[in-house]
């Protein structure tokens, strides 16, 4: 990391869009890429993933996590934790001394600049990846799309939705809280020792990580054989790692925590998708098809539909300063 940080090019022009410069002072961090720094951040994730996690369970309950009393709980612990996290970052700032002339909100992606392109590019981009399974899910839907419009648009329906534990847990607290903890805390710590580009498959790791807790309530409630156990809590490290990448890419591009929260969202709802319904689907060309076809225009759409020149300066590109985050950021 230090090697790379020493052979890339100083100023601005090596940051790309929206750099301003950061001050090392005094303190923990002689230069980017440093151990010390290195160190400082891999502690400060590794302390709010555990923060995170360890914030579900400090609940005494005999009861699953999908019964309502213990999601009301969890919802009390996991917003605190997060409602804390940009403290962590804060703590950072001043302990390596790495103090971008920027606000600590833009920073974590809480800005206006951008907010409508922000909002809408990176979910379109999701569904176009989700293409596939949302033409599966059309086929399969009793309800054609006028009814299901009129059901999007009926106050009864988001009444339902919001006194529903589960969906909220899903659609709205995890979304909201994850992205903040594990993208917008942690990338800003990241970058400095990492570049952006590493960041974006460092940052990840955190987030798979923390979803092997469900082992344990897995294993508590005898909800399959160790062995289904294990090899589920792998399989589901892979996929959100492989998303949390996808979520950091789209933090990096826009500056904005809307889109990831959004996107993260989406893909709860829709959840991960059912290749093997797909192959047995009556109709099995056509959604073979939209499943390629969806996944072809999403690598053709990626870099377009975020493009930072949507979104206006990048605060997060400032704390980079490795030519090799010039590509991301431009």
């Amino acid at each position: 990391m230090s090697a790379a940080a020493d052979a890339a090019p100083d100023g601005p022009e090596a940051r790309g869009p929206g750099a301003s410069p950061w001050i090392p002072a005094a303190g923990l961090a002689p230069g980017p890429g440093s151990s010390a720094l290195c160190w400082a951040a891999l502690l400060a994730c590794l302390s709010l993933a555990c923060a995170y996690v360890g914030s579900l369970y400090v609940w005494s309950s005999h009861l699953p996590r999908d019964h309502p009393a213990v999601i009301k709980r969890r919802f009390t612990s996991v917003l605190i934790v997060s409602g804390l996290s940009p403290l962590f970052v804060w703590l950072w700032k001043e302990l390596t001394g790495i103090k971008p002339d920027i606000s600590l909100l833009a920073l974590l992606g809480f800005r206006l600049e951008g907010i409508v392109p922000a909002t809408l590019l990176p979910l379109l981009l999701t569904m176009v990846l989700f293409l596939g399974p949302l033409i599966q899910l059309s086929m399969d839907c009793p309800w054609d799309w006028v009814d299901g419009l009129k059901v999007m648009f009926d106050h009864r329906f988001w009444v339902l939705c919001l006194s529903d534990m589960r969906w909220l847990r899903n659609q709205v607290i995890a979304p909201l809280t994850e992205e903040l903890v594990f993208r917008a805390c942690m990338l800003p710590m990241l970058i400095p020792c990492t570049g952006l580009e590493p960041a974006i498959f460092t940052c990840p790791l955190f987030f798979g990580v923390a979803h092997f807790h469900h082992i344990i309530e897995q294993l508590r409630f005898h909800q399959g054989s160790a062995a289904s156990i294990f090899l589920s809590a792998a399989f589901q490290f892979s996929y959100t790692s492989v998303f949390g990448a996808y979520t950091a890419f789209l933090f990096i591009r826009t500056g904005h925590l809307i889109g990831p929260v959004l996107c993260h969202s989406f893909c709860n709802y829709i959840g991960f998708p059912a290749v093997c319904a797909a192959l047995e689907h009556p109709q099995r060309l056509t959604v073979v098809i939209f499943y390629m076809l969806g996944m072809v225009l999403f690598l053709l759409l990626l870099k377009p539909m975020t493009d930072p020149a949507f979104f206006g300066d990048i605060p997060v590109c400032s704390l980079s300063e490795t030519g090799s985050g010039f590509s991301i950021c431009s």
